[in-house]
């Protein structure tokens, strides 16, 4: 699997949402940006990234995940 097909399931999947996916093999790193994320914790964001891609870690297409959420207030603050 691509990390572009990874970012586009991500960006298909939560609204207004600009992912930037990188692999090492089957290990992906995802920083997602959305305003979806206000007032979410990070294990909701979390959660709402991995219910998108299960199919595909279940598979083993995808070993691993590591996944950064951001509102776009916080991730202009980094």
């Amino acid at each position: 699997m691509q990390p572009e097909e990874v970012k586009a399931i991500i960006e298909a999947g939560i609204e207004n949402s600009e992912a930037t996916v990188t692999a090492d093999g089957n290990k992906y790193t995802a920083v997602v940006v959305s305003d979806v994320f206000e007032g979410m914790s990070m294990v909701a964001e979390q959660k709402m990234v991995y219910a998108l891609l299960n199919e595909h870690i279940q598979s083993g297409a995808i070993h691993a995940l590591t996944i950064k959420a951001y509102t776009p207030e916080e991730y202009q603050k980094l």
